[in-house]
C-alpha cells in the first residue's frame, strides 16, 4: 500500500463486532475449498442464462418479501415476460430507493433482454429467480435441499449460466 492509502474495510471483522454485542456467536461462515472452477463450454452467444437476486424483488403479484427475515429459503420464479415496472422490493439491509424508480439497478432484466436481442448471449431462460432473501443462518439446508433443488430447476431449463445479484 501506497503512505496515502487507507485500511482495508475488515467487513467480516466489523459483522462479527456488530452481533456479538447483541449477544450472537461468532457466525460461522462457509470456506469452499473443494467447489470445481466449471469454465463455460461454448462462447456466452450461445449460452442460455437466467439471474437470481436476493434483494428481496418480488412481482407486485406475489406476497412481498419480510424485509427482516431470517433463513427465508423462499424462491420465486420471475417469467420471463415479466415487466420492469412490475416488481416490489422489501429488503431493509440496502438503500434500494434508486432501484425503486428503476429495477434494472438490482435486477438486470431489460439489460439482458438487450444483450439477447444484440446477439451478445445465446437467449435468456424462461424463468428469472429471486429468493435466499433473508439472512440465512441454516446453511446445511441451503447445501442439502433448496440449493440442489433450485440446481434441478436451473437444469430443467437448459441454463448454462447463472448471474447471481446480490443485494
Amino acid at each position: 500500500m501506497s503512505a496515502h492509502a487507507t485500511e482495508p474495510i475488515r467487513y467480516v471483522d466489523g459483522l462479527a463486532k456488530h452481533y456479538g454485542s447483541m449477544g450472537h456467536p461468532p457466525y460461522q461462515w462457509t470456506i469452499n475449498h473443494d467447489a470445481p472452477w466449471t469454465p463455460l463450454t461454448r462462447p456466452l452467444k450461445k449460452c442460455r442464462l437466467t439471474m437470481l437476486t436476493s434483494g428481496g424483488i418480488s412481482l407486485c403479484s406475489m406476497p412481498a418479501f419480510d424485509p427482516m427475515a431470517r433463513n427465508d429459503h423462499r424462491l420465486d420464479a420471475i417469467p420471463l415476460a415479466s415487466g420492469a415496472g412490475d416488481f416490489q422490493i422489501h429488503d431493509s439491509y440496502y438503500d434500494h430507493r434508486d432501484a425503486d424508480q428503476d429495477i434494472n439497478c438490482q435486477f438486470p432484466i431489460d439489460r439482458l433482454r438487450e444483450l439477447e436481442a444484440a446477439g451478445e448471449i445465446g437467449s435468456l431462460a424462461p424463468r428469472f429467480w429471486s429468493g435466499f432473501m433473508g439472512r440465512i443462518y441454516n446453511r446445511s439446508k441451503v447445501l442439502t435441499e433448496t440449493g440442489p433443488a433450485f440446481a434441478e430447476e436451473l437444469k430443467k431449463d437448459g441454463v448454462d449460466l447463472l448471474i447471481a445479484v446480490p443485494a
